[in-house]
């Protein structure tokens, strides 16, 4: 019952703020015909309800069985023209604050009868000015996110070189390829997605590292694209972690038993897929006579309402005696809560988690996220003294079916 009442609610709010912006939409067309105004209140309301009838139906229908292009591209659309209106209210408002304003200060202050003649309609004017802007934003946001469907298989190779002066000579040169967030339950274009892994594979890279969320909830999500990702290899190994999505989590199960039969199912995937899933625990990787350790872990996070099902106390000791460490952590918040502060002999942690919210600008001079009022650390690399964090934008995607800005990535680390 406390599901539906949260749909409920979402249903009511969706229901007032079309309601507000549709004073704006009467207000703009108040100088058409009466045939172009029937037109345009009949499309605008018909597109309401169809949204808030498919809100009503997700839980009661069963969503998670709805065929997976509908579900997500029309969720997608109805969460994008949510978006553009709450932009077109806040200009909106503005106007009516203004507005507020103006009506006080007239009752304090009365006009000039000789002003009002002169300028006639000027209230109007910028009334119409706010609403026209208003509906120019929202139209440009929900413009920008259609666009974005397009970019969700753009994979980018963003190469980095990083240098250690603690570096064993043998691991000079160490090609690491590092992808997180594959989320396959999302994925509809096999092609696509297959054309990634060949990125990869065109790398040539010594070691490849997927730091978690294989799935979006369960191990089923994989079966059409095991083929693809087991033809990852890699001379010294494939090497994963579990994310936050992987434990099945975010959905009901029949019993407390199907949920850990999943997850034992997906680490059994991993290594038919020839993966070596790490489990808070460390190996050792050799080349050239020479050793560094690698340590992986459960999800770990560091904000509240994610799990924290790592244990660093299991997979840390016995890393001392090498002189390098790579840590793989699917949530970049643990760098700072614990990494850092506990853990400071650890040169080079990898993660992923945020997707760099699917959303956002990034330039030569310039990154921006909404996600970094979340998350402090949440794309590309950081440095803390001697330790370093990067995390990846994402290799899939989730929720919304696209990407703005912040691109699928395939990360190139060369260690010097």
């Amino acid at each position: 019952m406390r599901n539906r009442s949260g749909w409920w609610i979402i249903v009511l709010i969706m229901v007032l703020l079309d309601v507000y912006v549709f004073q704006a939409v009467r207000a703009l067309t108040n100088g058409a015909s009466e045939k172009t105004r029937i037109i345009i209140y009949s499309i605008y309301w018909a597109i309401s309800a169809a949204s808030m009838a498919f809100i009503v139906l997700m839980p009661l229908f069963e969503s998670d069985t709805w065929p997976k292009t509908i579900r997500n591209y029309t969720f997608a659309i109805i969460v994008g023209l949510f978006i553009a209106k709450l932009l077109a209210a806040v200009f909106f408002l503005i106007d009516d604050v203004r507005r507020l304003f103006t009506w006080i200060v007239s009752m304090i202050v009365p006009e000039d009868p000789a002003e009002t003649r002169i300028s006639p309609g000027w209230n109007l004017s910028r009334s119409a000015f706010f609403s026209w802007m208003g509906f120019a934003v929202g139209g440009g946001m929900f413009g920008t996110l259609l666009y974005g469907f397009s970019n969700k298989y753009n994979y980018q190779l963003k190469k980095i070189k990083l240098a250690y002066t603690n570096l064993p000579a043998g691991f000079k040169g160490l090609k690491i390829v590092h992808i997180s967030d594959i989320h396959s339950g999302s994925f509809t274009n096999k092609k696509a997605v297959e054309h990634g892994v060949e990125m990869i594979l065109k790398q040539n890279a010594d070691i490849i590292l997927f730091t978690g969320d294989l799935v979006n909830d369960r191990y089923e999500e994989m079966h059409n694209y095991t083929d693809v990702f087991s033809r990852l290899k890699a001379p010294m190994g494939v090497y994963s972690t579990l994310g936050n999505h992987d434990y099945g989590d975010y959905v009901q199960w029949d019993s407390k038993e199907h949920k850990i039969q999943n997850l034992e199912n997906l680490k059994e995937l991993q290594q038919q897929m020839g993966w070596r899933l790490l489990m808070n625990e460390h190996v050792t990787l050799q080349r050239n006579g020479d050793e560094i350790a690698l340590i992986g872990i459960e999800n770990w996070s560091g904000r509240k309402g994610f799990s924290r099902y790592g244990k660093m106390s299991a997979a840390y000791p016995g890393s001392e005696k090498y002189p390098f460490k790579i840590l793989m952590s699917h949530d970049p918040s643990h760098w700072d809560v614990e990494v850092r502060t506990t853990y400071p002999n650890i040169d080079l942690t990898l993660a992923g988690h945020t997707h760099g919210m699917q959303f956002g600008l990034e330039t030569p001079f310039m990154k921006w996220s909404p996600v970094q009022w979340v998350y402090n650390r949440w794309a590309g690399l950081y440095e803390e003294g001697k330790q370093k964090l990067y995390v990846n934008r994402g290799y899939g995607f989730i929720g919304y079916p696209g990407r703005v800005g912040i691109l699928p990535e395939i990360t190139v680390i060369e260690l010097a």
